[in-house]
């Protein structure tokens, strides 16, 4: 008598990844944008990217999707080389970018036709994808009406549609909630979560720390190009250790304070580590052990030592904490770097065209 559910077991282990990236390398230029990214995804999972803008995440994707094609590294869906057979590929594959790109003259229903019509689905078959489409998204009221009047909530559901209409065995998302209001984030959120329900294997970018933590399976940090780390957020943030309390003696801690902080805090048996964040006036990010005490025997040694306190808080580690621990900054630090780099580089631009 044959083991069905041992066989089927086995067929399982043999399955390959939804998605494998395997040191994945990409220059634009002299920009190394993506030095070496490595993850896999399993079947019916959602993970996440997270990462500063410039991070290398999108990059990432337009590799994943060929829209870019890799210098170095490998990269399969569902064990389909992107590089050697990229219109089967495609198949397996739906793609929403971050910014919505719509033609504001045709109606949410011609556009749907028209994704049909580029993936050569049949007609009656197209038909039941866009009226499915059309009810799950709860696009009803708008699907006759021209997408230039849509709001940018209804925007991104008509892109989810487009994006799902030729059934994809992988979604891939980048940025899915910028620039939405709450109560569509929150759709949009539960609209996921149903589609890995159904088996939809789900892949998406964001710098939302909330998001990432709320959705994802797994996730993988990129900065400046490499992943730094890799797990469940639950395993990850286990990683960096106990509580965390974040202080600053002043609103822009001097420099002198700061060191004689950190080197009083170093000696507190419940101080496990402590890590100056020039990037935000000299706050100071200490790992502390769980016991309900930590937070006013920091206090209290600042006190003794005559130190002001402008402000303090305690809380359970997060995603941010993972980056930090990794990197030395946060995630928000990160941006306002890569902002201000790209604010500069505009500059230097500008000032090029009137030399």
């Amino acid at each position: 008598m044959i083991d069905v559910s041992c066989e089927m077991r086995i067929r399982v282990s043999f399955m390959p990844p939804a998605v494998l990236i395997d040191g994945l390398q990409k220059r634009y230029g002299d920009v190394e944008a993506v030095k070496d990214v490595s993850f896999t995804i399993a079947p019916g999972e959602i993970f996440g990217l997270l990462g500063p803008n410039g991070a290398g995440k999108t990059t990432t994707i337009r590799c994943l999707c060929t829209l870019s094609t890799p210098d170095a590294g490998k990269v399969e869906v569902n064990g389909v080389s992107v590089l050697d057979n990229p219109p089967l590929a495609r198949q397996m594959l739906g793609y929403i970018a971050q910014d919505v790109a719509l033609d504001k003259v045709l109606t949410g229903r011609e556009l749907m036709q028209l994704q049909a019509a580029l993936y050569h689905m049949p007609a009656r078959v197209a038909r039941d994808r866009i009226e499915q489409m059309i009810s799950l998204l709860e696009l009803t009221d708008w699907a006759d009406k021209k997408s230039g009047t849509y709001s940018g909530g209804l925007k991104k559901r008509l892109d989810l549609a487009l994006g799902l209409l030729h059934q994809p065995d992988v979604l891939v998302l980048d940025e899915p909630t910028v620039g939405l209001d709450i109560e569509t984030r929150s759709a949009v959120w539960q609209f996921l979560r149903q589609l890995r329900e159904a088996g939809t294997t789900v892949l998406l970018t964001s710098h939302y720390l909330e998001e990432v933590d709320a959705l994802s399976d797994r996730v993988a940090i990129i900065d400046q190009g490499k992943v730094i780390a890799a797990g469940t957020p639950s395993e990850l943030k286990d990683r960096v250790g106990g509580d965390r309390i974040t202080l600053r003696l002043r609103e822009f801690t001097p420099d002198d304070e700061a060191n004689q902080a950190r080197g009083i805090l170093q000696t507190l048996p419940c101080v496990e580590e402590v890590i100056v964040n020039t990037a935000q006036g000299n706050s100071l990010n200490l790992v502390v052990s769980s016991q309900s005490d930590a937070l006013m025997t920091v206090q209290q040694a600042l006190k003794d030592a005559s130190l002001p306190t402008f402000g303090i808080s305690q809380s359970r580690p997060s995603l941010d904490d993972v980056y930090l621990a990794a990197t030395g900054r946060t995630l928000m630090d990160a941006e306002i770097a890569a902002a201000g780099s790209r604010d500069l580089k505009a500059e230097r631009k500008q000032a090029m065209k009137g030399a």
